[in-house]
């Protein structure tokens, strides 16, 4: 698998379909033909057997020239990996050797952005279900070779009886429902859609209405680590464009001003300190019982922290270069741009929802245990 053809390939159209507001067509095709849309996929399978560690560092390089390449590749993964660990064997082995692009479907209109809990409903006949399946946000969703979505166990009694079914790009009339003009994240293309069709039961992941548990030890941590590896890439490239701006423009700069000096200084602290929470996590997603209220509030924190941290240390950024450098559109520090991407990191799964969760995993954890 060659990174550098798909870092060179990000990097020429990522103004392009920024400005546009279009999916990064090209990127994809990159990592369709490289392989690397199956990194994580186990070698008996076809994959390259990579680890999550893997992910997490191919998304910090491809972060670096545009964060919607890097969070369509990292959340990718994250079906992969639900797949490779929740699937069925027959499942996987039908699925897996020729993984293409996998979208997520979990949004829903009436719920907001509570993953555990559903309100679209599926009819069965015990060999078939009936799919018909409306939501808000789609990241890639029109570019998608397959589909993770969520809906109600048939029978359910509760919203939170959710299952997680695989459907494949051939077994649904895919419909997009409006156009996706945001402030950031512009080439993710993260449209409304809807989904219609018939696929076997066979293809629901693990057990039917058991997405709780998917979500807890698979899904949501590995969106949490993904969507920080994307944040921090960001952050970490534009730092690194500063550094160099400045190096190459001494005249330019007082390099011994305590103004300058400090900025730099918070900026990498805050970097660094993301970058320490994001490798403790992923030692915790591999080893620790992600079930537990600790393990819960530390996935739920990295992903508060490193939104909120990532964000300020770009934001910080654009006050030490100043208006030209960093704030206007065309700077080849791309501050701008990854001021405006960044701006997303909080409202994606909203902080305020985590926070709220961990306050109420706090009390339950009466001796702080710490992970």
């Amino acid at each position: 698998m060659n990174l550098d053809e798909l870092l060179a390939v990000t990097a020429e159209h990522a103004e392009r379909h920024d400005a546009e507001a279009t999916f990064p067509i090209e990127a994809l095709e990159v990592m369709r033909s490289s392989g690397l849309l199956r990194l994580v996929v186990p070698t008996e399978y076809g994959g390259a057997g990579g680890t999550i560690a893997d992910m997490l560092d191919v998304t910090l390089q491809l972060a670096r020239a545009d964060m919607s390449v890097a969070m369509i590749f990292a959340m990718h993964c994250q079906q992969a990996v639900t797949l490779v660990r929740h699937a069925s064997p027959e499942l996987a082995a039908s699925v897996l050797p020729e993984l293409g692009y996998l979208a997520s479907v979990t949004t829903e209109r009436g719920k907001g952005g509570n993953l555990l809990v559903s309100e679209s409903t599926v009819h069965s006949d015990g060999a078939q279900l009936k799919i018909d399946r409306d939501a808000p946000v789609v990241t890639g969703g029109p570019h998608a070779d397959g589909y993770l979505i969520t809906v109600l166990a048939p029978e359910a009694s509760s919203p939170s009886q959710t299952s997680l079914v695989y459907v494949g790009r051939d077994q649904v009339d895919v419909e997009v429902l409006g156009g996706w003009q945001p402030l950031g994240m512009r080439a993710t293309l993260s449209v409304p859609m809807r989904l219609t069709g018939q696929v076997p039961v066979e293809q629901i992941i693990g057990e039917p209405a058991g997405f709780r548990l998917i979500a807890t030890r698979t899904f949501g941590p590995l969106a949490h680590l993904g969507w920080t590896a994307a944040w921090l890439g960001t952050a970490t490239g534009a730092l690194a464009r500063v550094v160099q701006h400045i190096r190459s423009n001494r005249g330019k700069f007082n390099t011994e001003s305590e103004l300058l000096l400090t900025g730099l200084a918070r900026a990498r602290g805050r970097i660094d300190t993301v970058h320490a929470l994001l490798r403790h996590t992923l030692s915790a997603f591999e080893t620790a019982d992600l079930a537990a209220a600790p393990e819960q509030l530390l996935v739920n924190t990295l992903k508060t922290v490193a939104s909120e941290e990532c964000f300020t240390a770009v934001n910080e950024l654009v006050e030490l270069v100043g208006l030209n450098n960093g704030y206007l559109t065309g700077s080849p520090l791309r501050l701008e741009r990854a001021l405006r991407d960044l701006r997303s990191a909080s409202l994606n799964y909203s902080n305020q929802r985590l926070l709220l969760a961990n306050g109420s995993l706090a009390l339950l954890d009466q001796q702080v245990r710490l992970v």
